[in-house]
């Protein structure tokens, strides 16, 4: 008869590094997927009404950044992932560029000035919506804002708006994983804007 070779049983000090090998890769997940989570958490899970924000959350999920057709100035394909990492102010105007265009763009500079150190986590974007030229003193005070043109009919689809208002007359926030999040009223008020960027610079470790 043929006899069984014994199977040999792991000691009590090999299940003991097992249990401990599959905890360590457990904390390793946990700490990977900890930014997603919290993401989720943010967007999904806790209610907008319980914020004390002053610009209206959106719902990401629901305004995914579109193919805009965007170049830049010198017609090279140019799009906002180029931007990705950053906080994104964004206003969207035709290149003249009148009174409410240049109150939004100094706006946005002086938003960005007021984070002190924490300003270089925020990109000035501004999508032109038109093939006009854009006047050389604009260009020169703003220096600095990422000038992207986009087809107006696509940024239109895109960009949620206020009852009785269209995109021009809102900034908007993109977070650094490239979420629209956030849109500021018409004329809003630049000090509860600041108020808004800054408790989101301090609560995020990303961009």
């Amino acid at each position: 008869m043929d006899q069984k070779t014994p199977t040999s049983q792991p000691s009590p000090a090999d299940d003991k590094q097992r249990r401990s090998g599959r905890w360590k890769l457990f904390a390793v997940i946990a700490v990977c997927a900890a930014p997603m989570i919290a993401s989720y958490l943010t967007y999904y899970v806790i209610k907008p009404q319980s914020r004390n924000n002053y610009g209206e959350l959106l719902d990401p999920r629901n305004y995914p950044v579109p193919d805009l057709g965007s170049t830049a100035l010198d017609g090279k394909p140019l799009t906002l992932d180029a931007y990705q990492g950053k906080w994104l102010m964004l206003q969207a105007d035709g290149g003249a560029c009148q009174k409410a265009c240049q109150d939004k763009l100094f706006e946005m500079r002086q938003l960005r000035l007021m984070q002190g150190k924490e300003m270089e986590r925020i990109e000035r974007v501004w999508l032109i919506t038109d093939d006009q030229p854009l006047p050389t003193m604009v260009m020169r005070e703003y220096d600095g804002t990422r000038l992207l043109r986009v087809k107006p009919d696509l940024l239109k689809a895109w960009l949620p708006t206020e009852a009785g208002t269209s995109a021009a007359d809102h900034i908007y926030l993109i977070d650094p994983r490239g979420h629209l999040m956030m849109r500021f009223p018409k004329d809003a008020d630049p000090g509860k804007v600041k108020k808004d960027l800054s408790k989101l610079l301090r609560a995020s470790a990303i961009g």
